[in-house]
């Protein structure tokens, strides 16, 4: 008898396991025909940004800018996208400690940021081990996209950017002897001297002394002491708007005229907010300018100063731009699968953004066009 049972308890499992499987093929079925019968792919996007500490303005425009596109494109209905932000206060261990936070989530298909390519140099490599799409928007040290199959780009490097506004300076003021100042502490301001370095002796400049500070520093009389004992035509400065907006101050009371090439970090209003009139005669080089005679720049920008009460910087463009493209690979996609949409934002060609015309190259870098801007009478102008 209880061998009878023993039989009708396991014909009775074998019958439920069966059912089971047929339920879960069911749903299965009807999930992914839910997903392929055109309506919109719902993902959530993780976010580590810079928010908190001295270079939280960074991640606050970028932040605005995602949520001032997220809303426009929630509201077109072609994807649903939702952001999980989290701060990385532009430390490494703490932007690696909140990514492996993100990453090990299954509803989170991609990443945007970290903001600082110090960050980027941690976080980058753990994303493509993972394989989880992951793009930086103001990540523009040379390397950074060659990390992975997985990491992309939508910054303008400073292997583009300076070398653009460099050249327009020379030709403007007939230079033949720079100074180059640099953060030594950093790897986005050292890849930037890197490139400066690089470009000036392409130019067959003469760089007259190479001067480094470190981050938080406060006082930079025996660098720029030196620099106008030696008489340049042009200043390069590799360094965040913090330090960079400093410099510039101290530069203009010591008597230091000279116009100044900065790297990717000193192109932000933060820089005139903190000089004031000594930020005059920043020369940069950008894909974002805020005054050009384009109706989706102007709309951008109206609806930004509405919704923030003042003007966007590259970093919110950049980064407003980023979530259109993440939208558009999830579009192309069909699904919310990391390799899925990691194959589609390689594809991307000639996606029209307010920068401009959008493409990736075969490593995952940005195509476009820098702008070169200066600022005169205390705004970024086009530099011409």
């Amino acid at each position: 008898m209880r061998n009878s049972l023993k039989k009708v308890y396991l014909l009775i499992s074998v019958l439920m396991v069966v059912m089971l499987a047929a339920c879960g093929e069911d749903n299965t079925n009807t999930s992914n025909a839910s997903e392929n019968s055109g309506g919109p792919v719902s993902a959530k996007i993780g976010v580590i940004s810079y928010m908190t500490g001295p270079g939280a303005a960074y991640g606050e425009a970028i932040t605005n800018g995602f949520n001032l596109a997220l809303d426009e494109i929630n509201e077109k209905g072609d994807v649903k996208i939702e952001l999980v932000i989290e701060d990385s206060a532009g430390k490494q261990d703490q932007a690696m400690t909140v990514a492996q936070k993100l990453m090990s989530s299954d509803d989170i298909v991609a990443l945007l940021g970290p903001t600082l390519s110090t960050e980027m140099n941690v976080v980058g490599p753990e994303a493509d081990i993972n394989g989880i799409p992951i793009m930086g928007t103001s990540t523009t040290a040379a390397g950074i996209p060659q990390i992975g199959e997985y990491v992309f780009r939508n910054s303008i490097p400073e292997s583009l950017a300076i070398p653009a506004a460099l050249e327009k300076a020379v030709n403007k003021y007939g230079v033949k002897k720079v100074a180059i100042l640099y953060g030594n502490d950093d790897l986005f301001t050292q890849s930037g001297f890197d490139t400066m370095k690089a470009e000036a002796e392409k130019m067959g400049l003469e760089i007259v002394t190479i001067e480094t500070f470190q981050k938080g520093q406060s006082d930079y009389n025996a660098q720029l002491t030196k620099i106008k004992d030696l008489q340049p035509d042009l200043i390069l400065a590799s360094a965040l708007y913090n330090e960079g907006a400093v410099i510039m101050d101290q530069a203009r009371k010591m008597g230091i005229d000279l116009p100044f090439v900065g790297g990717n970090g000193f192109n932000s209003p933060q820089v005139i907010e903190i000089a004031g009139e000594a930020s005059d005669g920043l020369i940069v080089a950008t894909p974002w300018f805020g005054e050009k005679d384009d109706p989706k720049v102007q709309e951008f920008v109206k609806k930004y100063e509405s919704a923030y009460g003042h003007k966007p910087d590259q970093f919110a463009a950049q980064a407003y731009d980023a979530l259109y493209i993440m939208a558009e690979g999830l579009k192309n996609a069909g699904e919310a699968d990391r390799d899925a949409l990691r194959d589609a934002l390689a594809e991307i060609k000639d996606l029209d953004g307010i920068l401009g015309k959008f493409s990736f190259d075969e490593d995952g870098d940005v195509i476009m066009e820098p702008t070169v801007l200066i600022i005169k009478d205390g705004a970024f102008q086009q530099f011409e």
